[in-house]
């Protein structure tokens, strides 16, 4: 893998480290930690065709007591979703006095139809899919893009679909929204994620 990212989370204790390809559409690996619901850790690998629509992609996560996994691919115009738990992350949830969040994966896979990209929990890397695959970078200031992706939840790994909404703002910013969330991303020359206000920094 060509290059190197690292982040350091600023809305918890925690980090980032990912290894990418990005010469023919994206292909990247990744291990994220974090303290919170709980202390887990996160691994992630992703890879998309050469228009930056996402094809597959498989996580584990991983604490005291369990570990689930989960795989999202594309087949034809659906989502196969995978899954796997070990231990019980909702009794590690309550002994930390958070909800408990059911089992992972999604129980209706069609929901996520429409979905061309995938958005992993926490993982700053996931905004670069669509900034890509839509041509953001290059995109004149006030371009608005809507779209629906599949959001996989961290640590739970329960995937949702979610519409999302990018808005470039010129000299490589580019504003990030879903629901009542927004914040203004910081991107470099190739359209990773320097700053994401409320989540996370990269070193370097």
């Amino acid at each position: 893998m060509p290059i190197s990212l690292f982040w350091t989370r600023t809305d918890t204790t925690g980090s980032d480290h990912c290894l990418v390809d990005d010469h023919a559409g994206l292909t990247a690996r990744g291990v994220a930690q974090a303290v919170d619901p709980v202390p887990h850790t996160c691994q992630y690998e992703v890879l998309t065709d050469e228009s930056w629509t996402t094809v597959r992609l498989e996580v584990t996560t991983e604490g005291a007591g369990w570990q689930r996994t989960v795989r999202l691919e594309r087949a034809g115009d659906r989502w196969r979703v995978t899954t796997g738990e070990q231990g019980d992350l909702d009794a590690a949830l309550r002994a930390a006095g958070r909800p408990p969040v059911g089992l992972p994966g999604t129980d209706d896979p069609d929901r996520l139809a429409e979905a061309l990209d995938v958005d992993l929990g926490g993982a700053p890397l996931f905004n670069t899919l669509p900034v890509r695959r839509l041509g953001l970078l290059d995109a004149a200031p006030d371009t608005e893009r809507g779209l629906t992706v599949a959001w996989v939840l961290v640590p739970s790994l329960v995937v949702v679909p979610a519409e999302q909404v990018y808005t470039t703002l010129g000299g490589g910013r580019v504003r990030f929204a879903s629901d009542t969330f927004r914040a203004d991303l910081d991107l470099d020359e190739r359209g990773f994620v320097r700053d994401y206000p409320g989540l996370a920094r990269r070193a370097g």
